[in-house]
């Protein structure tokens, strides 16, 4: 039985794909530094909130490229995410 493969890209261009991927990928580096540079000083739900926003942005990327393992690794920190703001209003 063949297999076909139903391509519902949203954005065609690779180019921005890999843009939103990198964008997505800065925010994680850069809410983790926060975190580890300031300790308990760290504004724990701008941090939820910038770790929630990069899920949404690796996790559309992964679905963009139809990486399963990838969109559930990001779809856990969606998860995590929610999760993180909700504890820290």
């Amino acid at each position: 039985m063949e297999h076909t493969h139903f391509n519902m890209k949203l954005i065609q261009n690779e180019k921005w794909i890999i843009g939103m991927e990198t964008i997505g990928v800065f925010m994680r580096i850069f809410s983790f530094g926060m975190l580890a540079m300031m300790g308990k000083g760290t504004p724990l739900l701008t941090m939820w909130v910038i770790n929630t926003v990069d899920a949404v942005l690796l996790t559309y990327c992964a679905w963009e490229r139809d990486n399963k393992p990838y969109m559930m690794l990001n779809t856990f920190w969606l998860i995590v995410g929610a999760v993180g703001i909700y504890n820290s209003l």
